[in-house]
């Protein structure tokens, strides 16, 4: 049985119908480089070629900027599988993609601590 507005594809007891690794004809690596937190928006070019269902989601999505790791939420998808899909909109044109408009290194360890200080203050 599916869930309302989920499709064909996903069903209540089993999850996903089509396992991520299909989704992504089998790849695993993406042929662009992009972080969880790189900003992806569609350019308003056509796609040349066939795209999945999930690459047409995506794509969708896309009117605005939104980081990978949104992307990959919206879609339920892990976000290797999503940044492979996304690697193939890039190239074909129908997205453009942006570094993280910050300038800390996101695994600067004073930063961190930070955030770690603040979660465990809301516990």
């Amino acid at each position: 049985m599916t869930a309302a507005g989920d499709g064909p594809w996903l069903d209540d007891a089993a999850g996903r119908l089509v396992r991520p690794f299909a989704v992504s004809n089998g790849r695993t690596r993406p042929t662009v480089a992009l972080d969880l937190i790189s900003q992806v928006m569609a350019t308003g070019a056509t796609p040349l070629g066939y795209l999945g269902p999930e690459h047409t989601q995506a794509l969708d999505l896309c009117h605005a900027p939104l980081s990978v790791a949104e992307v990959a939420a919206h879609l339920k998808l892990p976000a290797a599988v999503a940044k492979v899909l996304l690697a193939d909109l890039l190239d074909c044109g129908a997205l453009t993609t942006k570094p993280p408009a910050f300038h800390h290194t996101p695994t600067d360890r004073a930063l961190l601590e930070a955030v770690l200080d603040g979660l465990r203050r809301q516990l």
